[in-house]
């Protein structure tokens, strides 16, 4: 019996020692790729198709059928450092990175991160702006066609970030940068400053350079939204530019509703308008109203748009007859394969 007693201590006592050894697995790098294909179909309700309008927001600029963008996302993320490069090619791709001397303007992003910490992260390379409600890649936008704001601030920066996560519910971005849209060598020796402060997802964007050699200035910026109910999402967003007594402005609303798992609708309402230092010239405003529906399928997204802008002080357009207008109005349907 004493043996017995002894064999079964010793047992239990391995067993305690087991379940106290704890082994560290070294985490192995991981790789992905990710991206987007995107193509659309415009014609202008109000207009000819064969006089190369635009509402003079960036992108789906074409009548006819066009090809957005391709681009290619290839992440390696390491436990406290990681890269990542996003290619892209097509209008949208050579707009957004004005076809700048980076490779012949296919490089969207490239940038490496280190985690010094679990609340901070520290970014260098170039990165798509933390600016504005709307994005470059049309996966992640409700809207196909993109506004004003989106259009009138910076798409990326160059330069150096810091992310710091206060809490849980705040956060806090500092960056030092070339100046506006300035993606390789800034050849001024010009920097510009850059901070986000957030709060459960809404977002205070704050953005200076000095304004010279075509710069943006100064830019304040509020991003955000809610959820009103477990279908209906209200986004927001607000911004003002100054630049030597001429600049812009204007607020977005993005109320969309989840009619089912598949199929969404939504609509951009935005009021924006441009000022100018100048006696000669005369400030400008428009309304523009987008209504988008969404509708998946797997990967791929079909988003039939139409889309209707108004100027009230300046006639941009041209209407059937051919004579100048202040409205444009086009149907846009658009297919984005994500992956």
């Amino acid at each position: 019996m004493k043996k017995i007693f002894t064999l079964a201590l010793l047992f239990a006592t391995i067993s305690i020692y087991a379940q106290d050894t704890t082994v560290e697995v070294e985490e192995k790098p991981k790789f992905s790729i990710s991206g987007s294909v995107d193509a659309y179909f415009q014609t202008y309700l109000t207009a000819p198709d064969d006089q190369e309008q635009s509402f003079g927001t960036a992108f789906a600029k074409k009548s006819g059928f066009a090809l957005g963008m391709g681009n290619v996302i290839l992440s390696y993320q390491g436990a406290k450092t990681g890269a990542v490069l996003d290619l892209v090619v097509g209008p949208r791709g050579e707009e957004a990175t004005f076809n700048s001397n980076i490779v012949d303007g296919i490089v969207n992003q490239a940038y490496v991160y280190w985690n010094v910490s679990d609340k901070t992260t520290l970014t260098f390379g170039r990165w798509n702006t933390f600016l504005g409600y709307e994005v470059i890649a049309p996966a992640a936008n409700f809207n196909y066609s993109t506004s004003y704001l989106f259009s009138s601030g910076p798409f990326s920066h160059m330069g150096l970030k810091a992310d710091f996560a206060l809490s849980e519910d705040l956060s806090l971005m500092l960056a030092v940068t070339n100046p506006w849209d300035v993606n390789d060598t800034s050849a001024t020796g010009e920097y510009a400053l850059g901070a986000q402060l957030g709060y459960k997802g809404q977002y205070l964007n704050l953005y200076y350079d000095s304004g010279n050699n075509d710069g943006l200035g100064f830019e304040v910026d509020y991003t955000g939204g809610f959820d009103l109910t477990d279908a209906f999402y209200l986004g927001i967003n607000a911004a003002y530019n100054e630049n030597d007594g001429s600049g812009f402005y204007g607020t977005a609303l993005y109320p969309q509703f989840a009619a089912t798992d598949d199929f969404s609708l939504g609509l951009r309402g935005e009021f924006y308008g441009r000022y100018f230092d100048a006696a000669d010239v005369e400030d400008e405003t428009v309304v523009a109203f987008t209504l988008t529906g969404s509708y998946t399928i797997d990967n791929l997204i079909i988003k039939p748009e139409i889309r209707i802008d108004s100027w009230s002080d300046a006639t941009p357009y041209l209407d059937n007859d051919g004579e100048a207008t202040d409205n444009l109005a086009a149907f846009t349907i658009a297919a984005i394969y994500a992956f």
